[in-house]
């Protein structure tokens, strides 16, 4: 599968315009093999929950409390996302999130899908 790991906390701004985008690419390219997996770095998971409720999150959400899967990845700010093709292979790492960064991940993704 092709995979878009997110790192995110509750704290994080532009993770709020991210989540969103996720659960529309999860939706669009789940049956072309996509997925994505989301970890959240709060200390409190109690403070996740509160974020995720507006959203609609029908992708994987894990909990990484001490940093330590995120330490692994080098991720310095929030979002961070890695993407992975379907060798299990990182392809690219992006920091952050808006409107036009979104248009290049999806093309990223899509273009990933045809390999």
């Amino acid at each position: 599968k092709v995979v878009y790991l997110d790192f995110w906390a509750s704290w994080c701004a532009p993770c709020k315009l991210s989540f969103p985008w996720m659960e529309k690419m999860q939706t669009k390219y789940k049956d072309k093999g996509f997925v994505v997996v989301t970890i959240n770095l709060d200390s409190e998971k109690k403070d996740a929950a509160t974020f995720l409720k507006p959203f609609k999150v029908n992708f994987v959400v894990e909990y990484d409390p001490e940093g330590k899967l995120a330490e692994a990845y080098s991720v310095e700010a929030m979002p961070t996302s890695v993407v992975f093709d379907r060798n299990g292979k990182k392809v690219s790492t992006h920091l952050g999130f808006d409107t036009v960064k979104a248009e290049k991940y999806e093309k990223e993704i899509k273009s990933l899908l045809t390999k």
